[in-house]
């Protein structure tokens, strides 16, 4: 007999919000308050937006986020955490979950929160998702696969 499928929830398909991301826009410096707005677009159409605020209160960084989900309005505070690099240059920051309280440096919105990957259930990558054989095709062919989705992607 065959396995029901379970069509689980892909990280790769939700909405995230990424350290590196809000460092390179300017979100994570302490000496400047710093508000604006994310948007998420997939295929030209607009999937989702967020107003963020950044600060921080006695020298602890955090960000606020206020937005809608499902027509219930979200606003929280995320805070930050550092710890020394290990290769003894500066430090790393990470988020600290709102529900779990482990530390990430990146933040998965299902369920409308954005929270750590393990606040969710039954979860996956797209790539746990493929058969072994699939793997290994992708493997030995991977490279002939990402040239034909590019013409695609050019030409579309």
């Amino acid at each position: 007999m065959p396995k029901f499928p379970t069509f689980p929830t892909l990280y790769d398909s939700v909405l995230t919000i990424d350290i590196s991301k809000l460092k390179k826009w300017g979100y994570l410096e302490t000496k400047n308050l710093k508000s604006g707005i994310i948007t998420w677009s997939s295929r030209g159409e607009k999937t989702g937006s967020i107003s963020i605020k950044s600060g921080a209160i006695n020298q602890q960084l955090y960000i606020e986020l206020d937005y809608k989900s499902n027509n219930e309005p979200r606003n929280y505070k995320v805070w930050f955490t550092s710890v020394p690099s290990n290769l003894g240059k500066g430090k790393v920051l990470y988020f600290i979950c709102p529900q779990t309280g482990k530390r990430c440096r990146k933040l998965y919105s299902i369920g409308g929160y954005f929270l750590h990957r393990d606040a969710f259930n039954g979860c996956m990558y797209e790539s746990q998702t493929k058969s072994k054989s699939y793997r290994l095709i992708e493997k030995q062919f991977g490279a002939m696969f990402k040239t034909e989705q590019l013409y695609e992607k050019l030409y579309s």
